[in-house]
This record gives structure tokens, C-alpha cells and sequence, in this order.
């Protein structure tokens, strides 16, 4: 019950979207199956949030992703790993990509086009600032590994990963507090969320 507390700390309250204006911008889900993040803009992110988009300079979209701080970032993740993360509450690192291009679905890759209005975004974008790690005094964190991709780092976040506080719950509060109707009641695996978001994905 109390690391489920935790995860609730971070849940947008129901009515966060009453008073919105209407969607004015586009946002995607990504997922590859077993790993849920979150896609938007290099435009379209607010000024004086998440400087550490300095770090893509020839990004036109931004890729957020949030996970276990050890099983994450390793290449050659193992079992033991994997149950480590799960089992026990570990530190937490955000994923951040910078692509050029906006990627295509294909496979096992499916993204989600989602609109949301200007004051949805940035409460999003806010919470994502939020989570991460910076030293006291600096404005900007410092990556602490290689990301996934080839133009992507990981860095310090703030929380704890453990079942019931996974990378792609973690995007469903996100969303929610973009005013998505989604909720990260029983959200472990990506496919918890994107059932819940194929309902309001949007044509393009």
C-alpha cells in the first residue's frame, strides 16, 4: 500500500481539465511493447522547461521515457535485473531522445497521435521537468549514461521504480495530467496503457 502511495502523489486530480480551452496540440504515445514514452515537439515545449533539451540540439521532436536505474540503461539487461527492478523500489533515470524525424509505426512500434489543449501540455511538461534529478544550484542536469538510441541520454530522475510504479504508469499519470481521460489503475505492462489510448487517438 505505501508504494502504491507513492505512485498516487503524483496523479492529476479528476477536474484538472475543467476550464481548459480545446485541444490545440498534438502529442504521441509511443510503444514497443513492453516500454510506454511520450513524444512531442521540440516547438511545442514550453519556455524555461526541461533545459536539459539543450543536449539535442538538431532534434525536431523530443522522446521521454522513464525507468529503473540500473535495468534501463543497460545494454545487456539480465533476469536478475529485472527482478530486482520489480521486486524492490530502485532508483529512477528519464530516457530522453532526440529525433530529427517523427518515427513511423512498424513491428511491434506503435505511436498514438493524442490532442491535447495548450494548458494540458504544459502541466505535462511541467510534471516531466519535474522528474528530473538536478543538483542544487544547477539549472541543468547532467546525463549520466548513453541512451538507447543514438541520439539519446539518460539522467537522475526522481521516484522509485518497482511493480507497481513501472516506466509506462509513470506515462499514464503524465497524460492525465494533460487531461487525457487515462488512469494508471492497473497499468504494469505498455499494453495496459495504449488499450486505454487507442480510443482517443486521433487521425492525422
Amino acid at each position: 500500500m505505501l508504494l502504491a502511495g507513492c505512485a498516487a502523489d503524483d496523479r492529476a486530480p479528476a477536474d484538472i481539465a475543467v476550464g481548459d480551452e480545446p485541444p490545440a496540440r498534438t502529442i504521441y504515445a509511443i510503444s514497443n511493447g513492453w516500454h510506454a514514452g511520450i513524444l512531442l515537439a521540440r516547438s511545442d515545449l514550453p519556455t524555461g522547461l526541461l533545459p536539459e533539451a539543450a543536449d539535442f540540439p538538431t532534434a525536431n521532436w523530443l522522446e521521454f521515457g522513464w525507468g529503473d536505474r540500473e535495468y534501463y540503461p543497460n545494454p545487456r539487461p539480465t533476469m536478475g535485473m529485472a527482478l530486482a527492478a520489480g521486486l524492490t523500489p530502485t532508483p529512477a533515470v528519464l530516457h530522453i531522445a532526440g529525433r530529427t524525424t517523427l518515427p513511423e509505426a512498424a513491428g511491434k512500434l506503435e505511436i498514438l497521435p493524442l490532442r491535447i489543449s495548450e494548458a494540458g501540455l504544459r502541466r505535462m511538461v511541467e510534471r516531466i521537468d519535474a522528474a528530473v534529478e538536478r543538483p542544487a544550484g544547477q539549472e541543468r542536469a547532467d546525463s549520466i549514461a548513453p541512451g538507447l538510441y543514438e541520439t539519446s541520454l539518460f539522467y537522475p530522475a526522481h521516484g522509485e521504480f518497482h511493480l507497481f510504479n513501472t516506466c509506462n504508469s509513470w506515462v499514464a499519470r503524465k497524460l492525465s495530467w494533460a487531461g487525457l481521460p487515462v488512469t494508471d489503475t492497473g497499468v504494469t505492462m505498455a499494453e495496459d496503457l495504449m488499450v486505454q489510448l487507442r480510443s482517443l487517438a486521433v487521425p492525422e
